[in-house]
């Protein structure tokens, strides 16, 4: 036997079953195993089953006014009502329209922005000590701001959805350039590639895990900003919906349009958090969440 074959079937795995010559024996899950998965898989529905059950125990027994917290047979009755005669969805494919728009912008913004940190010390240190301060004051407080230049038209939602999501992209795009390890960048430079080539081959590969963290937090917090944009400056939309309700005290109205806003946050958010998990899975090293 050659010395690669030997050292071959040294390194080659053993089955232990067949190493021992027994037959392998398989175990059965047990059942309170099978229930504690059962049970892990229910939990996080159990606060929001809770509540449902304490806000219809507290409509049935009289513990509020229905005018001030609505029965959910009531907010239910509304929904399908919004549903069936198309205005929710005329509400939803607006706010939608807006947060895609503005989402889209701020992202491009953010990842220029980020990429221009991350690949400069110079513009890092010249930019990001602004941009830490400017974050810090809300969206809200940006509104009679910006309503004094752009008016009250479609350009405000978009530039106040667009710096919501510009934030997180641009801050997590610098820390993915930035989180690149040196012993990568060196073998770049052993192989003579230039500082375009590190980039694209190099240094974009490793940071995309960071890059989509940073969209998925960007799209949350454009999705939070155009609510309260709608809320305050909009005749349309799931915002402006809630708005509605408020002035012609129709809470069950407030409601429907509340978990509206609340479902379609949470699913997209899930969907991100799918996607991100993939992507982390098909990076060098990845682990399955």
């Amino acid at each position: 036997m050659s010395a690669e074959a030997e050292l071959s079937a040294v390194l080659q795995p053993r089955d232990d079953a067949s190493a021992s010559g027994r037959a392998r024996i398989p175990v059965p899950t047990l059942p309170w195993r099978r229930i504690a998965r059962i049970g892990e898989s229910a939990l996080p529905w159990l606060l929001p089953v809770a509540l449902l059950a304490l806000w219809y125990a507290g409509a049935e027994q009289g513990w509020i006014s229905p005018q001030v917290l609505p029965p959910p047979q009531f907010v239910w009755e509304t929904l399908r009502d919004l549903a069936t005669s198309g205005d929710l969805w005329l509400h939803v494919s607006t706010s939608f329209a807006r947060v895609g728009i503005g989402f889209i912008v701020g992202t491009l913004l953010g990842f220029v922005l980020g990429t221009a940190m991350g690949l400069s010390r110079s513009v890092e240190a010249y930019v990001l000590p602004s941009f830490n301060a400017l974050v810090q004051i809300p969206v809200l407080a940006w509104l009679p701001f910006v309503l004094l230049i752009v008016g009250i038209g479609e350009p405000l939602k978009y530039i106040l959805i667009a710096k919501a999501a510009l934030v997180p992209v641009a801050l997590n795009t610098l820390q993915g350039f930035r989180q690149t390890p040196a012993a990568l960048r060196e073998v770049g430079e052993v192989y003579g590639y230039s500082r375009r080539q590190q980039v694209l081959e190099i240094v974009l590969p490793h940071a995309v895990p960071t890059l989509f963290t940073g969209v998925r937090l960007g799209f949350t917090k454009a999705w939070l900003s155009l609510v309260v944009v709608e809320l305050v400056a909009s005749s349309e939309g799931l915002g402006y919906l809630i708005v509605y309700g408020r002035q012609l005290f129709q809470l069950d109205l407030v409601m429907a349009a509340v978990i509206v806003v609340g479902a379609i946050g949470y699913a997209i958010d899930r969907l991100l958090d799918r996607l991100e998990a993939a992507v982390r899975r098909r990076q060098p090293g990845g682990a399955s969440r």
